[in-house]
């Protein structure tokens, strides 16, 4: 492990995307601990794609057109469907204390299939990874393991951060009737803009 993979690590897990406008959402509107179970279910959602990225399963999806584009439309729609459930109010951003275990499950489930539904990870990872393994070492295939879950546990203790810095603006927001109602509607849109980017762009 080098200083670059880990300053490079550090970048791409900062830039925002699905799972950090979801994290920090969550942890405006439901507190630090649902901002956390929102981090440990979109950390979650990348081992799929760094396996198939390990085992160079990821191939299949940029050969396969219609594999990728499969994918590709389910996690758009699936955006699309948080952005209209946050708009209306009605699913999202709602969570009560008699219902608090099952609702931290369900912040986790989320966050799992925003990542999970995103195929564009999976060639990321199947490119980044590579970049980083020795070409002299005897065992690559546990560098690349080893190097996954230090990006895994980097983006983990990232989104938890982020979370928690979310939560601190949570009193701004909520004491605010009209504050909460556009900020939840203005995350509704960044979630529809991401999920229209999504089935708009090319592989």
């Amino acid at each position: 492990m080098n200083a670059e993979f880990i300053i490079t690590s550090f970048v791409v897990v900062i830039l925002p995307g699905a799972g950090v406008i979801y994290t920090v959402s969550t942890g405006i509107f439901k507190g630090w601990q649902a901002s956390i179970a929102a981090a440990i279910g979109c950390t979650c959602g990348i081992v799929p794609h760094l396996l198939v990225s390990i085992l160079g399963l990821s191939a299949i999806l940029h050969v396969s057109a219609m594999a990728f584009s499969v994918v590709k439309y389910a996690g758009a729609a699936y955006l699309l469907y948080l952005a209209w459930a946050m708009w209306r109010e009605t699913g999202g951003l709602q969570f009560r204390a008699d219902t608090r275990k099952q609702g931290m499950l369900h912040i986790g489930i989320k966050g799992i299939l925003i990542n999970i539904l995103n195929p564009k990870l999976s060639i990321f990872f199947l490119a980044f990874l590579p970049l980083f393994i020795s070409p002299e070492s005897s065992a690559p295939l546990i560098q690349m393991v080893g190097l996954s879950l230090v990006f895994m546990g980097m983006t983990l203790l990232i989104f938890i951060l982020y979370g928690i810095f979310a939560h601190g603006l949570r009193r701004y927001v909520v004491n605010s009737p009209t504050t909460f109602k556009w900020t939840q509607r203005s995350f509704a849109l960044i979630f529809a803009i991401l999920g229209l980017k999504l089935a708009t762009t090319s592989q």
